[in-house]
C-alpha cells in the first residue's frame, strides 16, 4: 500500500454510499491521523450516533486502508472521550451520562469565563484583530447551508475559541480547556444552522466586551455561552427522545 503524502480535503457531502473521498489510503499525514480526525467529523456531524459500534473491518474497507491505522484511530478518539473501547464488543460512539454531561458543562463554563476576563485585561491589537477577522468568516458561513458552510463554521469556533485563549497568556488555562474542549465536543457540536448562527452572535458580543476591555461582562457572557450549549444539547435529545438529560442551569444571565 503507497504512502505517498498528499493532501485531505474535507468532504462536500455526508452520505455514506461509494463515496471516493473515504479511499484514503494512499494519503499519508500520518495516516492514523487522518482516518481520526474524519471519524471525528462524522461523528460530530451526526452521521454516527451515540452508542454506534465502529467496527474495524467496515472503516478500513470503506476507506481503503488496513486496520491497524483504524484501530490507532479509535484509540486517539476514545482518549478524546468521544469513543468508548470495550473487551469482545469493540469500539463504538461514547454515550455520554447525564451527569458527567452536566459536570463537564460546569468545569468548562468556569473555564471560558476565566478565558475571557483574562482576554479583556490584556488584549493587544494584534489579537482583536485577527479574532475580528475569523468572527467576520464564521458569521459569513453560518449564513450559509450545507456541508461545506457547516465544516467551515465548525473549524472557525474553535479557531476563535482557541485565538481568544492564546490572548491570556496562560498557557496552563490553554491546555485545560483544549482538552475539556475534546472531551465536550459531543454536548458541543450544534444540531443545526440556526444553533451555529445564534453561536457566531455569541461570539460577537463576547468579542465587543472583550475589545471594551469589560472584563466582567466578557466572564459572564463566555459562562452563559456554554450554557446556551448545552441548554441546546438537552432539548435535541428530548427532542430525539432520548432520557431527558438534567437541566443546566444558567448560571450567568445576561
Amino acid at each position: 500500500m503507497s504512502v505517498n503524502s498528499t493532501k485531505l480535503s474535507h468532504p462536500s457531502s455526508r452520505s455514506t454510499a461509494n463515496r471516493d473521498d473515504l479511499k484514503i489510503g494512499d494519503q499519508y499525514s500520518p495516516l492514523f491521523a487522518l482516518i481520526r480526525d474524519r471519524l471525528r467529523d462524522r461523528i460530530l456531524q451526526g452521521e454516527f450516533r451515540p452508542g454506534a459500534r465502529l467496527v474495524e473491518s467496515r472503516l478500513s474497507d470503506e476507506m481503503a486502508v488496513s486496520r491497524i491505522p483504524v484501530r490507532e484511530a479509535l484509540r486517539a478518539l476514545a482518549a478524546e472521550g468521544l469513543v468508548t473501547i470495550e473487551p469482545r464488543r469493540g469500539a463504538s460512539v461514547a454515550i455520554l451520562s447525564d451527569e458527567l454531561a452536566y459536570d463537564m458543562v460546569e468545569v468548562r463554563a468556569a473555564l471560558e469565563g476565566l478565558n475571557a476576563r483574562l482576554a479583556a485585561e490584556r488584549r493587544n491589537e494584534a489579537a482583536i484583530e485577527q479574532l475580528q477577522g475569523i468572527l467576520k468568516e464564521g458569521t459569513a458561513a453560518a449564513e450559509r447551508e450545507g456541508a461545506e458552510a457547516w465544516e467551515t463554521c465548525r473549524r472557525l469556533n474553535r479557531t476563535f475559541h482557541e485565538t481568544l485563549a492564546t490572548v491570556t497568556g496562560n498557557p496552563v488555562l490553554m491546555d485545560l480547556m483544549n482538552s475539556l474542549r475534546d472531551r465536550t465536543a459531543l454536548v458541543f457540536a450544534p444540531s443545526n444552522m440556526r444553533r451555529v448562527r445564534e453561536n457566531w452572535a455569541d461570539h460577537a458580543q463576547i468579542l465587543r466586551a472583550v475589545i471594551a476591555g469589560n472584563a466582567e461582562l466578557a466572564g459572564l457572557l463566555a459562562t452563559q455561552h456554554v450554557h446556551n450549549a448545552a441548554r441546546a444539547y438537552t432539548q435535541e435529545r428530548e427532542k430525539k427522545g432520548d432520557s431527558p438529560a438534567p437541566t443546566i442551569r444558567a448560571e450567568a444571565q445576561v
